[in-house]
């Protein structure tokens, strides 16, 4: 009897801690899913978070090519974070690689680069057209072509060739926490929240910022309900952008201006940020689900990677620098990466999506794939230029992941002969995305195991 009254005021000891209100509901299995917690911290922790850390640290991942001077084109943004940890230093060009900065964005080798075009590569340039065809038929040709590519997208890709596109090395302008705060930041989320996850606008999400100080509750038991009765797709959609949004916060809070001196800047965890993002008391119960969220966005960018494996297998794929040596080092560190990721046994199944009617479902996947659309547009609103990179990089990463999980079967249908048109393409731009993008939410993940430590210390 003893041992039961002792075990019954541990678990209130626990749960009445700062470490039981963030983590005491992350664990189990995850909603949707046949996955639990437990399985995917150690899966992450002891095998993929450390073979990922080197593959991003090198040169073909760090450098990433973006458009900072792109207009936010949902509202007037004339304003820009004036704090000098938001500003973001662009690379010189002798500290690009060649091979990366010489190479078109969408090859992949040193043979390919010195290749005549082929004709498919033709194809692409009006005067290579077959001069038979009209200028008009023609003109209609490449609009096709162009359709064709945007269709498949679920983000928006800056345009590398533009004047304004410039390499940011990620290793020297890394994600954390920059004082970009207050009503801008709110509204990015908010624009992102209400307008982009199919809820209606007499649904109220909890901890809206004109309702955090004063819900009652009531409010999140209304959105939670309406979200249940949604269907799995949209669900998804909605746990996916928690996620993300989840997996920034715990960057932040992870990476954070703990002191700051003319001798010395000093980044490291902040307990006290954490607890305000995630502490079920500060936050009217939202922080927990947020954290599983995250783990739900961790599975499916996991199962993504899996998915493309085919593509990266390719004899043709090289992570091409113009260091042959570095170059095949990390493709084969970068398939390591991939076929861990196949091993994992407890998948989420993107099957269980769009498995209805076959033109509803159509129209819902293109309801999501615009949503997302313009979630990456709002990208270009973000005050904090160095939030705006990362805010890009996690996005496009996300969306390429979600092209990869819709296009089964053109990946299965990958040409065996480098002569033969690609059924599944992927840009330099998205490959180094959907990289960083996944190593964002593994540290995320590894970061947890930190903080419930340093939690559990403070009892």
């Amino acid at each position: 009897m003893e041992s039961v009254v002792f075990l019954l005021f541990f678990l209130l000891q626990v749960s009445g801690s700062a470490h039981g209100r963030c983590f005491c509901q992350v664990t189990g299995e995850l909603d949707d899913c046949t996955c639990d917690v437990e399985t995917i911290d150690s899966f992450n922790n002891e095998q993929i978070f450390p073979r990922l850390l080197p593959l991003l640290e090198s040169h073909y991942f760090r450098f990433y090519k973006v458009n900072l001077n792109k207009p936010c084109p949902f509202w007037t943004a004339d304003s820009h974070c004036g704090l000098r940890d938001c500003a973001v230093k662009p690379c010189s060009p002798n500290e690009v690689p060649e091979g990366i900065r010489s190479a078109p964005h969408n090859k992949y080798s040193a043979e390919a680069n010195k290749q005549p075009l082929t004709e498919c590569e033709k194809e692409k340039h009006l005067g290579a057209v077959d001069v038979s065809l009209s200028e008009k038929t023609r003109e209609a040709l490449l609009e096709w072509r162009k359709h064709d590519d945007k269709a498949e997208r679920f983000c928006v890709i800056d345009d590398e060739e533009s004047p304004d596109s410039q390499y940011v090395d990620l290793l020297l302008n890394p994600e954390r926490y920059t004082g970009y705060k207050g009503p801008e930041a709110w509204q990015i989320w908010n624009s992102i929240y209400e307008e982009n996850c199919f809820k209606p606008f007499t649904v109220k999400r909890p901890l809206m910022p004109s309702s955090f100080q004063s819900s009652s509750g009531s409010e999140a038991r209304t959105f939670y309900s309406w979200l249940e009765g949604q269907c799995v797709e949209k669900r998804a959609f909605y746990r996916l952008i928690s996620g993300l949004h989840a997996s920034i916060n715990v960057h932040l809070s992870a990476r954070y201006l703990l002191d700051d001196t003319w001798f010395q800047r000093k980044w490291g965890h902040n307990v006290s940020e954490f607890r305000q993002r995630f502490d079920s008391d500060l936050t009217a119960g939202e922080g927990p689900k947020r954290l599983r969220n995250l783990y739900f966005l961790y599975l499916i960018e996991l199962r993504a990677l899996a998915k493309v494996l085919p593509f990266f297998s390719q004899p043709s794929f090289q992570l091409y620098t113009g260091r042959p040596e570095e170059d095949q080092k990390y493709k084969e560190l970068l398939l390591e990466i991939l076929n861990l990721a196949k091993s994992f046994p407890l998948h989420f199944d993107e099957t269980s999506l769009f498995a209805g009617d076959e033109k509803e479902a159509a129209q819902l996947k293109e309801d999501i794939r615009l949503a997302f659309l313009n979630i990456s547009r709002i990208m270009d609103c973000v005050g904090c230029f160095k939030c705006r990179v990362w805010g890009k990089v996690q996005t496009q990463g996300l969306g390429t992941a979600l092209k990869i999980l819709f296009s089964e079967r053109q990946i299965e249908a990958l040409p065996q002969s480098t002569e033969q048109r690609p059924s599944f393409q992927l840009n330099r731009q998205e490959v180094v995305s959907l990289l960083n993008a996944f190593g964002r939410i593994s540290t995320s993940i590894r970061e947890l195991k930190t903080f419930r430590s340093l939690l559990a210390e403070e009892r």
